[in-house]
Formats: C-alpha cells, sequence, structure tokens
C-alpha cells in the first residue's frame, strides 16, 4: 500500500491475498435510489442482453484495438469522481470506463478475472441488493478441474469493493446463480466488516443488484465522442 493509499488502512480485508478493501455504506440510500432511477430510466438500446443478465457499457467499449472514448455523463461522473479521491489507482490514473450489470436474483456470473484490458485495479458499487463474490485461484488451463473455492466476500448494497495486485492477477472470481446466501464467518473473510450484523449461518434472500464496476482503459483512441 502506498503512502497515498494509507487512508485505506481501515478497509483492508485480512486473511486474504492481495488485496482487498471494503468499505461499507460507501453512497447514501438517496445516492443509491438516484443510482437505480438513472440506470433504469436510459433508452433500451443503451442494455446489451446477455443469456443470463443485461449490462450497459459507460465511457467506450473496451477492445484490444482502444477504447473509442465517449464522455461520461454527470451521474456516473460523480461516483467516478468519489472513486477517484479514495487514491486507489495511482496519480496519473484516472478512471474513464463505467460497467453496469444487472443480477436479478438467481443470477450470477461464471469464473473470470478482468484482464489486460484494463488497468489492474477493480472497485465495484453495489445497488439494490447484495451478493456473495467467490474467488478461485487461477491455475493452469489443464488443472481448471481442480479449482476450489478459497474465500469469498459479502457485498452488501450501497458498498464499495476495490481489487488490486494478486487478487486481480492470479485470482478468478464469480456470482453463483442463486437465490440466496447462506453466511459463515469461516467461508466470508470480510463479514465482520460488514455494516450490517449477521447471525452464523443466517440465510439471507437476493433481489435485484446494479453493480457498477468503474475501472481505467489504458488504451484509447483518440477520437473522443461527445455524448448529450
Amino acid at each position: 500500500m502506498t503512502e497515498d493509499q494509507s487512508f485505506l488502512r481501515d478497509a483492508v480485508v485480512s486473511k486474504i491475498p492481495d488485496a482487498a478493501f471494503y468499505i461499507p455504506n460507501f453512497i447514501t440510500e438517496e445516492e443509491e435510489r438516484q443510482i437505480i432511477k438513472s440506470v433504469n430510466s436510459v433508452p433500451q438500446p443503451k442494455w446489451t442482453q446477455l443469456s443470463h443478465r443485461r449490462l450497459q457499457n459507460w465511457g467506450g467499449i473496451p477492445h484490444p484495438k482502444g477504447m473509442i472514448a465517449e464522455g461520461m455523463p454527470d451521474w456516473l461522473q460523480k461516483y467516478i469522481d468519489k472513486v477517484t479521491t479514495l487514491n486507489a489507482f495511482e496519480k496519473e490514473v484516472v478512471p474513464n470506463h463505467v460497467l453496469i450489470n444487472e443480477y436479478l436474483s438467481g443470477q450470477g456470473i461464471m469464473r473470470h478475472s478482468d484482464g489486460p484490458l484494463f488497468y489492474p485495479v477493480v472497485t465495484t458499487i453495489s445497488c439494490g441488493s447484495h451478493t456473495l463474490l467467490d474467488f478461485y485461484k487461477r491455475l493452469e488451463t489443464t488443472e481448471q478441474q481442480q479449482q476450489k473455492l478459497e474465500f469469498s466476500l459479502l457485498l452488501e448494497r450501497r458498498s464499495l469493493l476495490v481489487l488490486q495486485k494478486d487478487l486481480y492477477h492470479n485470482y478468478l472470481h464469480s456470482i453463483a446463480e442463486r437465490d440466496s446466501d447462506k453466511l459463515s464467518e469461516f467461508s466470508i473473510k470480510n463479514l465482520h466488516m460488514c455494516a450490517e450484523k449477521f447471525t452464523e449461518q443466517e440465510i439471507i434472500k437476493r433481489g435485484t443488484r446494479l453493480s457498477l464496476t468503474i475501472r481505467h482503459v489504458p488504451k484509447t483512441s483518440k477520437l473522443k465522442l461527445k455524448i448529450f
């Protein structure tokens, strides 16, 4: 952790590989309401429908040849600025892309890493519902069948999660397709950091969750599109 990131010291999730930071109630209830309202008010073509969820790209579409940068709407720029003040990124690195995923109860996402298209820091704001994020050690392709769940993090609504370093490069993360989660301090490494206090083996129901994943795409096209 650099000196500029010292403010994150109280947010570090201990007893797991470097590095995850968890901040409950990063946004207010009113900010959460405004985000949900703004996301659901965009024109239908802004949504990309996948088989198990739908999503929105803001700032451009990441591509190996470079992202054609688009302007960011004010309602999203507000949260980019809020994340930037945390110095989770290096001083010269400013987030320029937001991926919004909508997960209905029972929906999830397969094991994946964010990969080389992005600067190796991922920051995620959760709105509308909690979820459980599962982590698996990245193995060689021939060993993938041997992957086992290493640990999980509970992402409460209105929370912020920051992933960096070893967790970014050498671990995969996923969300299981189920409509409720059983909580255990043994497997959920940030349970003691959550705003709400839970009992061991408590089962909590999922609702509709919107995740705002705020990242930096280093390779962008010089052509910048302005949105109105």
